[in-house]
Protein backbone atom coordinates (compact mmCIF):
# COMPACT_ATOMS: atom_id res chain seq x y z
CA UNK A 1 0.00 0.00 0.00
CA UNK A 2 2.49 2.52 1.05
CA UNK A 3 4.32 2.18 -3.01
CA UNK A 4 1.23 2.81 -4.76
CA UNK A 5 -0.24 6.01 -2.31
CA UNK A 6 1.24 9.75 -2.94
CA UNK A 7 4.24 11.19 -0.69
CA UNK A 8 2.50 12.47 1.77
CA UNK A 9 0.85 9.24 2.63
CA UNK A 10 3.88 7.08 2.09
CA UNK A 11 5.97 8.88 4.29
CA UNK A 12 3.08 7.99 6.81
CA UNK A 13 3.69 4.18 6.29
CA UNK A 14 7.45 4.38 6.57
CA UNK A 15 7.65 6.12 9.86
CA UNK A 16 5.38 3.71 11.72
CA UNK A 17 6.84 0.58 9.45
CA UNK A 18 10.19 2.26 11.09
CA UNK A 19 8.31 2.41 14.31
CA UNK A 20 7.55 -1.42 14.48
CA UNK A 21 10.76 -2.69 13.01
CA UNK A 22 13.05 -0.59 15.38
CA UNK A 23 10.79 -2.12 18.39
CA UNK A 24 11.36 -6.00 16.99
CA UNK A 25 14.85 -5.88 16.53
CA UNK A 26 15.18 -4.41 20.00
CA UNK A 27 12.57 -7.19 21.52
CA UNK A 28 14.93 -9.55 19.21
CA UNK A 29 17.56 -8.03 21.10
CA UNK A 30 15.87 -8.69 24.36
CA UNK A 31 15.09 -12.39 23.93
CA UNK A 32 18.11 -13.16 22.65
CA UNK A 33 19.94 -12.24 25.76
CA UNK A 34 21.53 -8.97 24.69
CA UNK A 35 20.47 -5.53 25.29
CA UNK A 36 20.39 -5.87 29.43
CA UNK A 37 22.12 -5.68 31.97
CA UNK A 38 22.18 -6.17 36.00
CA UNK A 39 21.69 -3.32 37.69
CA UNK A 40 21.40 -2.48 41.92
CA UNK A 41 19.68 -5.32 43.91
CA UNK A 42 20.69 -7.59 41.14
CA UNK A 43 17.54 -6.81 38.74
CA UNK A 44 17.86 -7.28 35.00
CA UNK A 45 17.65 -4.26 33.47
CA UNK A 46 16.81 -4.36 29.74
CA UNK A 47 18.52 -1.00 28.22
CA UNK A 48 17.32 -1.87 24.71
CA UNK A 49 14.14 -1.05 25.25
CA UNK A 50 15.15 3.08 26.02
CA UNK A 51 17.43 2.44 22.70
CA UNK A 52 13.97 1.55 21.15
CA UNK A 53 11.74 4.11 23.10
CA UNK A 54 14.73 7.27 22.26
CA UNK A 55 14.02 5.79 18.45
CA UNK A 56 10.50 5.34 18.14
CA UNK A 57 8.48 7.53 20.38
CA UNK A 58 10.05 10.64 18.53
CA UNK A 59 8.52 9.22 15.32
CA UNK A 60 5.26 8.41 16.60
CA UNK A 61 4.64 11.77 17.57
CA UNK A 62 6.53 12.99 14.15
CA UNK A 63 3.36 10.79 12.87
CA UNK A 64 0.79 12.80 15.33
CA UNK A 65 2.53 16.44 14.26
CA UNK A 66 2.62 15.73 10.67
CA UNK A 67 -0.93 14.33 10.54
CA UNK A 68 -1.95 17.64 12.51
CA UNK A 69 -0.28 20.27 10.76
CA UNK A 70 1.75 21.49 13.15
CA UNK A 71 4.65 23.86 12.66
CA UNK A 72 8.99 22.59 12.35
CA UNK A 73 9.85 24.57 15.64
CA UNK A 74 7.18 22.73 17.29
CA UNK A 75 7.88 19.33 16.25
CA UNK A 76 11.64 19.82 17.40
CA UNK A 77 10.79 21.36 20.97
CA UNK A 78 8.14 18.35 21.98
CA UNK A 79 10.23 15.52 20.43
CA UNK A 80 13.10 17.33 21.93
CA UNK A 81 10.85 16.41 25.54
CA UNK A 82 10.20 13.61 24.48
CA UNK A 83 13.78 12.99 24.37
CA UNK A 84 14.23 13.59 27.54
CA UNK A 85 11.49 11.70 29.07
CA UNK A 86 13.27 8.54 27.83
CA UNK A 87 16.94 9.95 29.23
CA UNK A 88 15.40 10.95 32.94
CA UNK A 89 13.52 7.22 32.67
CA UNK A 90 17.00 5.47 31.79
CA UNK A 91 18.68 7.71 34.27
CA UNK A 92 16.15 6.74 36.94
CA UNK A 93 16.32 3.22 36.30
CA UNK A 94 20.12 2.44 36.30
CA UNK A 95 20.48 5.03 39.80
CA UNK A 96 21.47 3.60 42.57
CA UNK A 97 20.75 6.18 45.14
CA UNK A 98 17.27 6.07 45.95
CA UNK A 99 17.27 10.57 45.85
CA UNK A 100 18.61 10.61 42.32
CA UNK A 101 16.20 7.59 41.11
CA UNK A 102 12.86 9.45 42.29
CA UNK A 103 14.36 13.09 40.97
CA UNK A 104 14.77 11.32 37.61
CA UNK A 105 11.44 9.98 37.79
CA UNK A 106 9.96 13.23 38.42
CA UNK A 107 11.68 15.21 36.00
CA UNK A 108 10.78 12.24 33.18
CA UNK A 109 7.27 12.49 34.65
CA UNK A 110 7.32 16.28 33.85
CA UNK A 111 8.37 15.77 30.61
CA UNK A 112 6.17 13.68 29.74
CA UNK A 113 3.09 15.73 30.58
CA UNK A 114 4.66 18.28 28.40
CA UNK A 115 4.54 15.73 25.59
CA UNK A 116 1.11 14.80 26.39
CA UNK A 117 -0.59 18.53 26.80
CA UNK A 118 1.13 18.68 23.59
CA UNK A 119 -0.65 16.00 22.33
CA UNK A 120 -3.68 16.89 23.20
CA UNK A 121 -3.98 20.57 23.08
CA UNK A 122 -1.04 21.94 21.03
CA UNK A 123 -1.17 19.44 17.91
CA UNK A 124 -4.97 19.41 18.29
CA UNK A 125 -4.87 23.45 18.13
CA UNK A 126 -2.55 23.24 15.03
CA UNK A 127 -5.53 20.69 13.98
CA UNK A 128 -7.88 23.07 14.03
CA UNK A 129 -5.84 26.06 12.45
CA UNK A 130 -4.73 23.93 9.41
CA UNK A 131 -8.26 21.61 8.53
CA UNK A 132 -11.50 22.62 7.09
CA UNK A 133 -13.89 20.83 8.86
CA UNK A 134 -15.84 19.40 5.98
CA UNK A 135 -12.96 18.50 3.75
CA UNK A 136 -10.68 16.95 6.54
CA UNK A 137 -13.22 15.25 8.86
CA UNK A 138 -11.49 11.86 8.46
CA UNK A 139 -8.17 13.27 8.84
CA UNK A 140 -9.47 15.48 12.27
CA UNK A 141 -11.52 11.72 13.20
CA UNK A 142 -8.17 10.23 13.01
CA UNK A 143 -5.47 12.41 14.41
CA UNK A 144 -8.63 12.29 17.12
CA UNK A 145 -8.34 8.39 17.97
CA UNK A 146 -4.54 8.23 17.47
CA UNK A 147 -4.12 11.01 19.90
CA UNK A 148 -6.35 9.17 22.58
CA UNK A 149 -4.53 6.08 22.10
CA UNK A 150 -0.84 7.81 22.41
CA UNK A 151 -1.84 9.45 25.55
CA UNK A 152 -3.96 6.60 27.18
CA UNK A 153 -1.04 3.97 26.23
CA UNK A 154 1.44 6.60 27.14
CA UNK A 155 -0.01 6.81 30.39
CA UNK A 156 0.79 2.68 31.39
CA UNK A 157 4.71 3.52 31.00
CA UNK A 158 5.20 5.56 34.07
CA UNK A 159 3.15 3.46 36.31
CA UNK A 160 5.03 -0.14 35.20
CA UNK A 161 8.10 1.85 35.40
CA UNK A 162 6.91 2.76 38.94
CA UNK A 163 5.99 -1.00 39.29
CA UNK A 164 9.12 -2.82 37.92
CA UNK A 165 12.40 -0.32 38.05
CA UNK A 166 11.20 2.20 40.90
CA UNK A 167 9.88 0.24 43.66
CA UNK A 168 10.87 -3.23 42.40
CA UNK A 169 7.50 -4.72 43.00
CA UNK A 170 6.95 -5.97 39.66
CA UNK A 171 8.97 -9.29 39.02
CA UNK A 172 11.27 -8.99 35.53
CA UNK A 173 9.24 -11.31 33.72
CA UNK A 174 5.87 -9.19 34.93
CA UNK A 175 7.41 -5.84 33.68
CA UNK A 176 8.62 -7.25 30.50
CA UNK A 177 5.07 -8.44 29.80
CA UNK A 178 3.41 -4.90 31.18
CA UNK A 179 5.97 -3.43 29.03
CA UNK A 180 5.33 -5.74 26.09
CA UNK A 181 1.44 -5.43 25.66
CA UNK A 182 1.81 -1.46 26.15
CA UNK A 183 4.29 -1.48 23.60
CA UNK A 184 2.30 -3.95 21.19
CA UNK A 185 -0.96 -1.40 21.32
CA UNK A 186 1.17 2.05 21.19
CA UNK A 187 3.14 1.42 18.12
CA UNK A 188 1.99 -1.37 16.35
CA UNK A 189 -1.87 -0.53 17.27
CA UNK A 190 -1.12 2.93 16.34
CA UNK A 191 0.18 1.71 12.90
CA UNK A 192 -2.73 -0.42 11.97
CA UNK A 193 -4.62 3.09 12.67
CA UNK A 194 -2.67 5.20 10.14
CA UNK A 195 -2.75 2.50 7.68
CA UNK A 196 -6.66 2.19 8.14
CA UNK A 197 -6.96 6.28 8.26
CA UNK A 198 -5.28 6.42 5.08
Amino acid sequence: KATSSDSQRRLFYLINAYVSGIAAVAYFAMLSGQGWIVVAGCRQFFYARYIDWAITTPLLLLDLALLAGVDTVTIISIIGADLLMVFGGFMGAVSTLTAVKWFWFMFALAMGALVLVAVTRTFREAMHLTSDPLRDRGRIELYGRLSWLTVVMWSFYPLVWLFGEGFAAFSVSFEVVAYTITDLVSKVGFGFMVAQGH
